[in-house]
């Protein structure tokens, strides 16, 4: 059998510009004492990724100063702008020169989501034909994984901040909902007041 990890690389979206919070950047909001884009980067290496890229796009130049992200490839989205499926795109065609056989795309506003549930995702993977998602009591999430023989479809379709929910609403019938409600919790930091699911202090 082979090792999941070795042909899939986790694609960490990390580029939103924190509309809602006031123009913060979620990258760099803080969680356990670190901006909230390392710890994201911290779950999908405990799940087994050794390959991550990371979108970065607000303030890029702020989170390369205060995350510590070594070993990560860093991609920079000059269109971060224009939302998720820009930075989708650009994280795609990052891998598109490596020897990735799919990408585990998970989102840096989810500190919910840990490395349980990304391990689980990521043993549903068996070739490029792989589409695998995370499901809370049933219902489609993330981390979501694409092999690449979608990549270019999702491309295609990833516009403004709907990501690749069309591609994989369209092609319903070949995900593999992997049951994630009682390892982690979905939710998102869009405004103020999720805020207060983010822990202060010293990491874990």
């Amino acid at each position: 059998m082979t090792r999941n990890e070795d042909q899939v690389a986790g694609l960490l979206l990390a580029a939103g510009g924190g509309r809602r919070l006031g123009g913060r950047p979620k990258a760099l909001l803080e969680h356990r004492g670190r901006p909230l884009v390392e710890h994201a980067v911290g779950v999908l290496r405990a799940a087994g990724l050794t390959r991550v890229h990371v979108v970065l796009g607000a303030r890029a130049d702020a989170v390369r100063e205060r995350a510590e992200l070594t070993g990560c490839v860093i991609v920079e989205n000059p269109e971060w702008e224009e939302g998720m499926g820009s930075s989708l795109r650009a994280g795609l065609d990052s891998l598109a020169g490596t020897d990735a056989r799919a990408a585990l795309v998970s989102l840096v506003d989810q500190p919910g989501i840990g490395a349980e549930a990304v391990a689980r995702v990521l043993a549903g993977f068996t070739d490029p034909d792989s589409l695998v998602s995370a499901a809370y009591d049933g219902v489609r999430g993330h981390p979501v994984l694409f092999g690449a023989a979608h990549w270019a479809g999702i491309a295609e379709s990833a516009t403004g901040d709907r990501g690749a929910r069309a591609y994989l609403k369209a092609h319903a019938d070949a995900v593999a909902l992997v049951e994630c409600g009682d390892a982690a919790e979905p939710y998102d930091i869009d405004t103020e007041a999720d805020l207060v699911h983010l822990e202060q202090g010293r990491p874990l």
